[in-house]
């Protein structure tokens, strides 16, 4: 298969175009290299694929908000699959005068591949990276695919707003789309900015753990190997599975919910040190709790998390060793990541994303690992 990744050199977007050459896949990256974090930490993730898969693996640095017309025809020439993973991430930074950047980033790139892949005789499925800021803070837990959508950030609307180009395209132009709703990931490579990435970058420096808000906030959040898995179920499932696949979205999560609290302690108890918290007021656009309900996705997709907490953590602290700290032994042997990128500069403070609990068995799709 020929599959286009945008996105390619991001936390997600690596591991899956690593995941598609491993199950034998020709992968064309796209990726904008935008300044949200470090170029460096984003050219490390890419690593693997220019060391070992080069024969298979192209990389198109270009921004799919400005991209010519014929340039981006030309990407997705023959593409059968397209993960659409790029986007302007994080909540506290959509406010005010940056807003921009994300309707450029989110809305306007998002309704540019669109257009281009509704030309793409080939293309079997397109599926979107969505994510669970969409319903903002949900009266009722665990939230379903028919919960009401009501963002509390600028992020959240333009990610909902990609949702609804995705329907858009797939009732007026037959372009087979499915979005997939992503409860907070985590896992080796994650954003600086992100509260896992934070909260083990200051366990491993000693360096105050800031929470934002009283720490008792919940979420349901899940392992990049399980996104990635959902991805390819995706991508595979037939158009007539279940009650339908295109145009359509699913909740990926991890299955259950976690606190903050318990997300410290676990970590603290894998690298064998005490945290120093710092709480702060919480942050405008941050949700109470997410909790989401993934039995469409079970049911349709296939999909299921098999990454427990504790795993899942270990191997994202391992990852973070080899940006912060020398090693330590006793954690996670033999797992580590391909960067050796330079630590990032970013403060050791957080918003309250969380990970994920129990998991049910399921499908995965062919070289899913």
């Amino acid at each position: 298969m020929r599959c286009v990744v945008t996105g390619v050199a991001g936390f997600i977007g690596s591991h899956l175009a690593e995941r598609l050459i491993t199950a034998g896949h020709e992968v064309v990256g796209i990726e904008a290299f935008t300044d949200y974090y470090s170029r460096p930490l984003k050219e490390a993730n890419l690593q693997v694929l220019r060391d070992y898969h080069h024969d298979r693996f192209t990389l198109i640095e270009a921004d799919l908000a400005h991209m010519a017309p014929e340039a981006l025809a030309a990407a997705l020439d023959g593409a059968e699959w397209i993960y659409h993973q790029a986007a302007q991430a994080g909540v506290r930074t959509s406010w005010g005068e940056s807003f921009a950047i994300y309707t450029a980033c989110n809305i306007t790139a998002t309704q540019r591949l669109l257009e281009a892949a509704r030309h793409i005789s080939t293309l079997k499925r397109l599926v979107y990276a969505s994510s669970s800021s969409v319903y903002g803070d949900a009266p009722t837990l665990p939230v379903t695919e028919q919960s009401p959508t009501a963002p509390v950030s600028p992020y959240g609307v333009t990610k909902l707003a990609g949702e609804h180009l995705c329907r858009l395209y797939w009732r007026n132009f037959g372009v087979p789309t499915v979005a997939l709703r992503y409860f907070t990931v985590y896992g080796p490579r994650q954003r600086p900015d992100m509260a896992f990435h934070q909260f083990g970058r200051a366990l491993l420096t000693g360096t105050p753990l800031v929470v934002y808000g009283d720490a008792a906030q919940t979420r349901d959040c899940t392992h990049v190997s399980d996104v990635v898995a959902a991805n390819l179920l995706a991508a595979q499932a037939p158009a007539d599975a279940g009650e339908g696949v295109d145009g359509e979205v699913f909740n990926i999560a991890g299955g259950g919910r976690v606190g903050l609290r318990g997300v410290i302690a676990q970590m603290e108890e894998l690298l064998g040190r005490r945290a120093v918290i710092e709480h702060r007021a919480s942050a405008q656009g941050d949700v109470r709790d997410t909790y989401g309900d993934i039995t469409r996705a079970q049911r349709v997709l296939g999909y299921a998390p098999t990454m427990r907490l504790h795993e899942g953590l270990a191997s994202e602290l391992a990852y973070l060793e080899t940006l912060y700290s020398p090693p330590v032994p006793a954690l996670m042997p033999g797992l580590a990541s391909s960067s050796a990128a330079a630590t990032p500069a970013v403060p050791a403070a957080a918003h309250t994303d969380m990970s994920p609990q129990p998991s049910r068995p399921g499908r995965r799709p062919p070289g899913s690992g």
